[in-house]
C-alpha cells in the first residue's frame, strides 16, 4: 500500500470522525430534549454506535502519515485534505463500494424481513455494477490519482466553529420539539445545507478569483487564500535607465541600448509585453526617463531594524540596497545575501495582473478588444439566427397542416442522433468552396438553419397555446406571419429566453468551431484566445487566472440577470408561460 493511499484513508477517516462527532452531538441534544415521538432507547443506541465509530475512525486517522509530498508551512492545528481523480469507471467502483456498505448497514438495521430483503437486492445490484465497473476500469488500464494537501486553523477559530456547530444543532433540536416551529427548523436546516453546498461548489471560482490577484510566488507551497503584494517604490536606476516614448504610434517603455550618430539612440521595448524584444531607433530628445519599480525589503543591522529598496541584483544572488529608514541609516548603501533580508509583502490585491495579461496579447488584437468584438458578433448573430429560424420552424410544425408534417418532424429529430464528427468534413468542404475559411461566417451562419433540439423545445411550447387565440386573430384578418409574430411569439417569451441564454453560453464558450475555421489572431473569439494564452503563459498562473476571469465575467453577468428564465423554462406547464 503506497503512501498516497494511506494518506487518503487517514484523511477520509479524519473527516468521517468529525461527521460522527456531529451526529453524536445531535443525538445527545435530542436525548436531553426529546421531541414528540422520539425513543430514548434508540437515541442511546445511536449515540453508542456513533461513539464507537468515531473512536475507530480516529484511530485509523492517527496512523496517517503527516507528509503530503511537499512542504506546507503554517501555524495552528493541521487539517488534512485529499482529492481524487479517476476515469468514469473508477468512480463507478467507488460508488459501488459505498452503495454496498450502505445497503448492508441498512440490512442490519432493517425492521421487517421485506425491508431486509430489499436492502440485500440493493447490495446485489451495486455488486453487479461495481464488478462491471472494475472490469472496465482494469481493462482500460485506468489509474487513480490522489491529490494531497493540508491547511491550518488557529485554536480560537476551532473553538468558534465548534460553538457555532453546537448552537446550530441545539436550535434544530429545539425547533423540532414544537409543531409550530418544526417547519421553520426544517427550513433553516435546508437553507444551511444549501448554503454549505453553495460554499463547496463556489470554492473553485473563489480560488480562481483569488489567484487572479496573486503573485507567482504565492502559487506554490500550499493553499493561500489571501493574496499578498510586494511593496515597491520608484527608483531611477543610472545603470539601467528606462524611457517612455512612442513606437509605431504605441506608447512604450524601453531601455536604451546604444547611442547612434545624428542624435539618435537604439531602444529595446520592455512594455507592453506583446512588443517586448522589438528594437527601434528614435531621437533621445523625444524620450522621457521614467523610474522603475523596485521591491522594498526589511532586515536587521545588529539590533536595528531597517527598510530599504533594492537598487541592484548582484550576479552571486545577493542584493544591493539603499536604506529608507530608520533616519540614522537613511541613504546608506549595503549589500545583503537573500537570506538576510525579506521582501515586504503586506496583504493586498495585485490588480496589475489584469492589465499585464492583456499586454501579452498580440498587438493586432488591440489588447483583447478584437477578441471581444469577434465574440460579440458571433453571439449576436447566433442568438438572432437561432431564435428566428427555430421559432419559425417550430411554429410551422405545431400550427400549420401540410402533407408529410409528422414524417418531416421525425426526420428532423433523427438528425440529433448524428455525431458532430460525421458532418464536420462535409461542412468544412462547403465553407471552403464558399471561401469562408478564416472568417466568422462558418460559425454563425449555420445558426440561421434551425437546430432540432430548439425546434422540439419551442414546438412543445407552441402546442400549449390554445388554438382559440390564433383563430380569433385570423378572424380579425391576421395572416400566418402576423399571427406568429404578434400573437404566438409573446406567449413563448420564457422559452425564447431559455434558447437565447443557452445559445449565448454555447457560442461564448465555443472552441471547436474557431479551432477548425480560424487561423489569424484578429479573427479569433475569446474561447480560442484563452486556449492560446494558456499554451503561451501557462508558467505564469496569476496572469492566466486574470485572463480567464475576464473571459468569464460576461457569462456570469448573463447568468445572474437571467437565471429565473432557466427555472421558468424547465417548470412551465401553464398557458403560454403564465
Amino acid at each position: 500500500m503506497n503512501q498516497e493511499l494511506v494518506f487518503a484513508i487517514g484523511t477520509l477517516s479524519f473527516w468521517i470522525t468529525l461527521i460522527l462527532l456531529i451526529r453524536l452531538a445531535l443525538l445527545g441534544f435530542r436525548w436531553l430534549a426529546p421531541a414528540p415521538g422520539d425513543d430514548r432507547t434508540r437515541l442511546v443506541r445511536g449515540m453508542i454506535i456513533a461513539s464507537v465509530g468515531a473512536i475507530l475512525f480516529s484511530l485509523i486517522a492517527s496512523l496517517s502519515p503527516g507528509q503530503v509530498g511537499r512542504t506546507i508551512e503554517g501555524t495552528g492545528v493541521r487539517i488534512p485534505v485529499v482529492w481524487f481523480y479517476a476515469p468514469f469507471w473508477g468512480w463507478g467502483v467507488v460508488f459501488s463500494v459505498i452503495g454496498i456498505v450502505a445497503s448492508l448497514v441498512q440490512w442490519t438495521l432493517g425492521i421487517s424481513n421485506e425491508e431486509r430483503q430489499t436492502r440485500l437486492w440493493s447490495a446485489g445490484l451495486w455488486l453487479i455494477f461495481g464488478s462491471l465497473s472494475f472490469a472496465l476500469f482494469t481493462g482500460y488500464k485506468g489509474t487513480f490519482t490522489v491529490f494531497r494537501g493540508a491547511f491550518y486553523l488557529q485554536p480560537l477559530t476551532i473553538v468558534i466553529l465548534i460553538a457555532l456547530t453546537l448552537a446550530v444543532l441545539a436550535f434544530v433540536v429545539y425547533t423540532a420539539r414544537r409543531s409550530t416551529t418544526r417547519s421553520f427548523g426544517k427550513m433553516v436546516a435546508t437553507h444551511l445545507a444549501l448554503l454549505a453546498g453553495c460554499v463547496v461548489f463556489g470554492l473553485p471560482f473563489a480560488w480562481l478569483l483569488s489567484s487572479s490577484f496573486k503573485e507567482d510566488k504565492d502559487m506554490g507551497g500550499g493553499i493561500v487564500w489571501i493574496p499578498k503584494v510586494t511593496q515597491t517604490v520608484p527608483y531611477l536606476d543610472p545603470k539601467d535607465r528606462q524611457f517612455q516614448l512612442n513606437f509605431e504610434g504605441t506608447p512604450v517603455v524601453a531601455s536604451r541600448i546604444k547611442d547612434l550618430p545624428g542624435g539618435l539612440s537604439q531602444f529595446d521595448v520592455l512594455t507592453p509585453f506583446s512588443l517586448r524584444g522589438r528594437t527601434f531607433e528614435a531621437p533621445l530628445a523625444s524620450a522621457v526617463e521614467v523610474p522603475k519599480q523596485v521591491p522594498v525589503v526589511e532586515g536587521k543591522i545588529a539590533a536595528t531594524e531597517f527598510r530599504a529598496k533594492v537598487i541592484e541584483e548582484m550576479a552571486d544572488g545577493s542584493r544591493r540596497v539603499q536604506i529608507l529608514e530608520p533616519p540614522q541609516l537613511k541613504d546608506q548603501i549595503r549589500v545583503f545575501k537573500r537570506d538576510q533580508i525579506e521582501e515586504v509583502r503586506p496583504s493586498g490585491l495585485r490588480v496589475q495582473n489584469y492589465p499585464d495579461s492583456l499586454q501579452y496579447l498580440p498587438p493586432e488584437t488591440n489588447f483583447g478588444l478584437r477578441y471581444l468584438y469577434n465574440t460579440l458578433v458571433l453571439v449576436f448573430f447566433s442568438v438572432i439566427g437561432t431564435i428566428l429560424s427555430c421559432s419559425i420552424v417550430a411554429y410551422a410544425f405545431s400550427r400549420m397542416k401540410f402533407p408529410g408534417r409528422e414524417l418531416l418532424f421525425k426526420v428532423l429529430l433523427a438528425t440529433m442522433m448524428l455525431p458532430g464528427a460525421v458532418t464536420l468534413m462535409p461542412q468544412f468542404l462547403i465553407f471552403k468552396q464558399l471561401g469562408w475559411v478564416d472568417t466568422l461566417y462558418p460559425i454563425w451562419v449555420p445558426s440561421f438553419f434551425a437546430g432540432a433540439f430548439n425546434v422540439f423545445l419551442l414546438r412543445q411550447f407552441f402546442l400549449q397555446i390554445p388554438m382559440e387565440l390564433e383563430d380569433a386573430a385570423k378572424i380579425d384578418g391576421c395572416s400566418y406571419l402576423r399571427a406568429f409574430w404578434e400573437i404566438m411569439m409573446p406567449q413563448v417569451k420564457p422559452a425564447l429566453a431559455v434558447v437565447a441564454i443557452w445559445t449565448f453560453m454555447g457560442t461564448w464558450n465555443n472552441f471547436m468551431g474557431p479551432l477548425i475555421y480560424i487561423n489569424s489572431p484578429e479573427n479569433m473569439p475569446i474561447a480560442y484566445a484563452l486556449q492560446l494564452f494558456n499554451g503561451e503563459r501557462s508558467g505564469e498562473p496569476g496572469l492566466l487566472m486574470a485572463f480567464a476571469t475576464l473571459t468569464m465575467l460576461p457569462v456570469l453577468m448573463v447568468f445572474f440577470f437571467a437565471q429565473k428564465y432557466f427555472i421558468e423554462g424547465v417548470t412551465l406547464s401553464g398557458l403560454g408561460g403564465r
